[in-house]
């Protein structure tokens, strides 16, 4: 009995090709995914960003409202509620996360607060 190819695997040429090809959509669902965390870990910061920024704007006399909007990326803004309690100095923001796929709209919402009382004395 002769075998043909290498040490007779002449019928597994190619296998590596079919299991890439099997495990790629894993493997660019799990990129997807990472990518995906990535953008809600960066709205959440952003958003704090903007609340610290809002509520500094509004100790000094300021309008909170633009200032926490003036400080975030345009593709945030869309969709972004500030509410602000005059009582408390307290500014909270809350942004859609973006989503990984393009036109795609992201049913989660990522938010945060900060307040800040006003300066004694800071005249304006």
């Amino acid at each position: 009995m002769r075998t043909s190819g290498a040490h007779g695997r002449e019928d597994e040429r190619g296998q590596a090709s079919v299991e890439l090809l099997g495990a790629l959509p894993a493997a660019l669902l799990i990129v997807a995914v990472c990518l995906q965390l990535m953008l809600a870990g960066q709205a959440t910061w952003l958003a704090a960003n903007a609340a610290r920024v809002g509520a500094r704007a509004g100790a000094v006399g300021e309008d909170p409202v633009s200032a926490a909007r003036g400080s975030l990326p345009s593709y945030l803004r869309r969709d972004l509620r500030v509410t602000r309690d005059d009582g408390s100095g307290r500014v909270r923001v809350r942004v859609r996360v973006p989503f990984v796929l393009a036109g795609m709209r992201s049913p989660f919402r990522v938010g945060a607060d900060a307040a800040m009382t006003p300066q004694l004395g800071y005249r304006r």
